[in-house]
């Protein structure tokens, strides 16, 4: 057949692929390229992610790496989706606050999710062929966090401040979270330029981008300046450092909260670790000064919340997050009320 078909022609084949149950879409599909596979693919989208996705998701993308790797993502089921969250929660690592895997397998699943999403965008993958979207998260269980009552932490405190090899360092990071109610990539993101000495604020970085300024006691300023000076902590450079000058990773929590789990019985084996201390600090914060403010001391935004319309119309001041923190620790703020 020479030139453009007609429209009769058209119209027949249109109707043979109607009875044969294809579409267009079908048929481009079928001399479209092979989807790139997951070692060619993860490394892309890992560098077209944030600094924070990129941490939480490359241990969950590695082990996709170490079963699929030669794999074309295009060749994946929601099936095998669901065998791999089998086999990552059976082979699962035990720590302290391990809760049957669930928590793996829905960081897995949101993992795989992402890298889907990015190959749909990028047109290697049908939307209507993504697995990860098919596969649902399992239930996320209430949390065994709670408050930390005040014997306990002083407990806590006693030991971070007489075990390790830096007491100064660690007994700065538990005053840090306790009067900021900061998660842990607040504080190691924290740099000697957002700290506002005037008026005793520091910008926190958070998860999701979000950022806000926050805070803190006279006390906590000075003692974060000192630290800024004796360890050489560049201004664009994170802030909190060991003694030689090197900046502290997630691995200094880590120690540190095993440590506190050693050497008092009861944290160990409740798994307590830095976001106990964010409990602590915004309930003892709602039950003082209302949820307005708690809400605002922990950063939480206006979107995604099922706490209604009406926050957007309560929502507190930076003075009566100050006026908060005053009380919690009994020094004046220049910014409180």
């Amino acid at each position: 057949m020479t030139g453009a078909p007609t429209q009769a022609e058209l119209d027949a084949a249109r109707l043979v692929l109607d009875r044969m149950g294809v579409t267009a879409e079908d048929l481009l599909k079928a001399v479209k390229s092979p989807a790139p596979t997951f070692a060619e693919y993860i490394p892309v989208v890992a560098a077209a992610v944030s600094d924070g996705t990129r941490r939480a998701y490359s241990p969950y993308w590695n082990r996709v790496l170490d079963q699929w790797a030669d794999i074309s993502l295009s060749d994946r089921t929601p099936t095998d989706i669901q065998r791999l969250v089998q086999h990552i929660k059976a082979n699962l690592t035990v720590r302290r606050n391990t809760r049957n895997g669930n928590s793996a397998a829905e960081h897995l699943i949101a993992a795989l999710r992402c890298l889907y999403r990015h190959a749909v965008n990028d047109e290697l993958v049908d939307e209507r062929s993504n697995p990860a979207a098919k596969v649902p998260k399992p239930r996320r269980q209430p949390s065994n966090r709670r408050a930390l009552s005040g014997k306990q932490m002083n407990q806590l405190n006693d030991v971070v401040a007489t075990t390790g090899n830096d007491p100064q360092l660690d007994s700065l990071i538990i005053r840090f979270h306790t009067e900021t109610a900061a998660r842990r990539g607040g504080a190691l993101a924290l740099r000697p330029k957002d700290l506002d000495e005037e008026q005793c604020l520091v910008y926190l970085r958070e998860k999701g981008e979000s950022s806000r300024w926050q805070p803190v006691s006279p006390t906590l300023m000075w003692h974060l300046l000192q630290h800024v000076e004796h360890r050489g902590a560049p201004m664009n450079g994170r802030l909190l450092r060991y003694a030689d000058g090197r900046p502290i990773t997630y691995h200094r929590y880590d120690n540190l909260w095993n440590r506190v789990g050693e050497n008092l019985a009861w944290a160990g084996k409740q798994g307590v670790s830095t976001h106990w201390l964010r409990y602590t600090t915004l309930t003892w914060v709602e039950r003082q000064f209302g949820y307005a403010v708690a809400r605002a001391f922990a950063g939480h935004n206006d979107t995604n919340t099922d706490a209604g319309s009406t926050t957007t119309y309560v929502r507190a001041t930076l003075e009566e997050v100050a006026t908060a923190l005053a009380a919690l620790t009994g020094e004046h703020h220049p910014l409180a009320a």
